[in-house]
């Protein structure tokens, strides 16, 4: 009898453990319908266009997420994740050229990925303390991502003019710097990033004899 029971008691762990995959699932594909939608149009989507893009009820958009402003607290979280993964993946060593090209490039993609929920964020901010600290997060990753990369040109300056560099590059990658480039000036994606690489080269100081 015992090792009857054994089956029965190990299995249903594992229906649960079942359940809860799918549901984690299921959140994941409402947040990938939301992002999808986000980048179509810039209309912050319903969540009944949400769950027919996800291809669940409405119902099951609010069992996962007690309301929208929690969902793009999940979207946010997810593009943070997903874009420190991007950043992390880039090998930053080297002479200055291939410094500036990798961030360009990274700096790029993230911009051309995640323009859309950038904008819905700052949009939809309101006194939302969630968001707020989120943009924060964001606009700290960047400047420290930044101080990194260029770590042997910025060590030569002294604290204000470091500083001023610091703020001058991160202004310059905003995501809306991005979106002016692509959207109203109409340039490839290579030519913005020409652009990029160029403004940041001037903005920097010689880059010290090792």
């Amino acid at each position: 009898m015992i090792r009857e029971a054994l089956p029965s008691a190990t299995a249903k762990p594992t229906r649960i453990d079942g359940r809860r995959v799918r549901s984690a699932r299921t959140k994941q594909l409402i947040i990938e319908a939301y992002l999808s939608l986000l980048r179509e149009r810039p209309k912050i989507p319903t969540a009944a266009t949400i769950a027919e893009r996800a291809g669940y009820s409405v119902r099951s958009v609010f069992e996962r997420f007690p309301d929208l402003h929690d969902l793009r607290v999940a979207a946010t979280d997810y593009a943070l994740t997903q874009g420190t993964a991007q950043v992390t993946a880039r090998d930053f060593s080297g002479d200055r050229l291939t410094r500036l090209k990798s961030h360009v490039e990274t700096r790029s993609w993230i911009c051309e990925q995640w323009l859309p929920l950038w904008r819905a964020l700052n949009a939809n901010q309101g006194d939302s303390a969630e968001l707020k600290s989120r943009i924060l997060l964001i606009r700290q990753a960047i400047l420290k991502r930044v101080e990194l990369i260029y770590e042997p040109e910025l060590s030569t300056l002294d604290e204000t003019e470091r500083r001023q560099t610091l703020i001058a590059i991160e202004s310059l990658i905003d995501f809306e710097s991005w979106a002016r480039m692509r959207e109203y000036n109409g340039l490839s994606f290579a030519e913005a990033c020409q652009v990029w690489i160029h403004a940041i080269d001037r903005l920097l100081p010689p880059t010290p004899v090792s």
